[in-house]
């Protein structure tokens, strides 16, 4: 027998992956399309419950193979319907995976590292530091293990319609596999998502955004919270090595290789710190920049989104009145800008807020413990 540990898990396999996987075990290519339907339209992960396999193949699969989808630790509702899972991907470390229900719309906040190396200030996932990437299985697996929890709600608005890619993590830094997840959440055979459906979120990573919008076709989010660099190097400190100007002209190359599609602009609204009306002005300048130099209206979309605190943070959420002032501006200006609805902040689930359990190679965690001790203030999740 084979050892398990030597086992191939077939969630780190893509269509094309799976199919060289069959044929290399000297089987028919359309087995790769029976496993694939068994995995991820019926949630099925024991080759023996794959009753259209015959027994030598089941017997074959048993022995080389294993469908491993990350160790459920906990799963958590919200009052709101929102629903969080914290997934174990090794000893020590685990990620935390976010359900948000809506009308007729389930989103789904998938993590692609364990921790963050990014530090963005206003981040709770960055206070954690940084263990490794995700691998394949592990970013898809939590798409699964949420599919297969939601196909056991019969309640319409439980129904997984949309992935996003901002959870724990860039998911830049770990490109090659959050793109092959992403390939199995789009496929038929996978979770069949439509492209707009699929959102990747990144912090700017400019180099990045060229080869995913060359290699991959998902929607584009950009983690913006600042229309100058002074600003935005502070709250963001990828800024100092990719400034404003250099990502407005990736996402301008993203979207002219994208022509039908907008990028979402994601701006955290932070109490006294980016929320006043001279730096929605400042917003507004920038996306008119933006438009000018794509020659195209309709390429930025504003998303804001109140602050969600967490213990030892020194940011406060705006108020509501200055949201929506901040707002008003962008839309009198003809910057389309919505407001994210705060959903799961009693269970730590909302935008910002999610930790996990990361073992860090980094001294930061350890450092943000002391800054807490060091205020009386407790970290427990």
């Amino acid at each position: 027998m084979t050892d398990v540990n030597s086992k191939i898990n077939l969630l780190d396999l893509d269509r094309t992956g799976m199919v060289e996987f069959f044929t290399g075990l000297g089987e028919k290519r359309f087995r790769a399309e029976q496993v694939m339907k068994w995995i991820y339209h019926r949630h099925v992960d024991n080759f023996e419950e794959m009753t259209d396999l015959g027994k030598a193949l089941r017997a074959k699969l048993m022995d080389q193979a294993e469908v491993r989808p990350p160790k459920t630790m906990f799963d958590k509702p919200s009052l709101d319907g929102t629903q969080k899972w914290l997934l174990g991907m090794d000893t020590g470390n685990a990620v935390e995976t976010v359900f948000i229900p809506d009308k007729g719309r389930g989103t789904l906040c998938v993590s692609s590292q364990v921790g963050c190396g990014l530090n963005c200030q206003f981040c709770s996932t960055a206070t954690q530091g940084f263990n490794r990437n995700l691998s394949t299985a592990e970013i898809i697996g939590q798409v699964w293990v949420a599919a297969k929890a939601l196909g056991n709600q019969v309640h319409q608005q439980r129904k997984l319609t949309n992935v996003v890619m901002m959870g724990m993590g860039e998911p830049l830094l770990n490109f090659d596999n959050v793109v092959r997840a992403m390939s199995i959440m789009r496929d038929d055979l996978g979770f069949g998502l439509a492209n707009k459906r699929v959102t990747l979120s990144t912090a700017g990573l400019v180099p990045m955004i060229d080869k995913l919008s060359i290699e991959s076709d998902v929607s584009l989010a950009v983690s913006l919270h600042a229309a100058n660099d002074e600003l935005r190097t502070e709250l963001v400190p990828l800024n100092k090595k990719y400034p404003l100007a250099e990502l407005m002209d990736a996402c301008i190359r993203y979207a002219e290789r994208k022509p039908r599609t907008s990028i979402t602009f994601e701006y955290t609204m932070m109490k006294g710190v980016n929320d006043t009306p001279a730096l929605a002005r400042q917003l507004v300048k920038w996306v008119h920049a933006l438009h000018a130099k794509a020659q195209r209206n309709d390429i930025a979309k504003i998303n804001l989104i109140p602050f969600n605190p967490f213990p030892g943070t020194r940011f406060e959420r705006s108020t509501e009145e200055d949201i929506r002032g901040f707002q008003k501006i962008l839309l009198d200006n003809d910057v389309l800008t919505m407001v994210r609805r705060t959903r799961g902040d009693d269970i730590d689930a909302a935008c910002g807020q999610l930790k996990g359990q990361v073992m860090d190679k980094t001294r930061r965690q350890s450092e943000f413990k002391a800054k807490l001790e060091a205020q009386g203030i407790s970290d427990a999740a």
